[in-house]
């Protein structure tokens, strides 16, 4: 029997300076994540929901705060480390991003930091919707 190789991601999100963190404005919670916050930091659903998310039109998403590097970013999201303070908790969202064997941010920054011949390079990146949607 041939052993079966396991597939690596072709990316490294601890090279990464949390793109995926703090290009999206809106990161989508459901009951279900309010829920998993709320047993993470030992409270209630009501209080978890108030302290974590806000409403978006009809949509429920995490709040954003300041970042030094991207300009906003998740609100757990280490401004030093660059890493998700709340791992273990992360919205499913989060969870299942990129859905894929590699992430186009991830990409794009090994990519420019070879064309610049500069490790340290950060290209910053802003999503913006044709439909002017955020």
């Amino acid at each position: 029997m041939v052993p079966t190789k396991i597939a690596q991601p072709g990316y490294d999100c601890s090279k990464c300076p949390a793109y995926c963190c703090s290009v999206y404005e809106r990161v989508q919670v459901t009951p279900r994540d309010v829920n998993r916050l709320a047993k993470h930091f030992g409270l209630d659903y009501e209080t978890a929901q108030a302290r974590f998310t806000r409403t978006y039109k009809d949509e429920r998403i995490l709040r954003r705060k300041a970042d030094p590097v991207l300009g906003q970013s998740c609100m757990f999201l280490n401004p030093v480390t660059r890493q998700c303070k709340i791992y273990q908790a992360r919205p499913l969202v989060c969870r299942e991003y990129p859905g894929a064997k590699k992430c186009g941010y991830y990409d794009l920054l090994q990519f420019e930091r070879q064309q610049q011949n500069d490790p340290d390079v950060l290209p910053l990146i802003r999503i913006t919707f044709r439909n002017g949607n955020k």
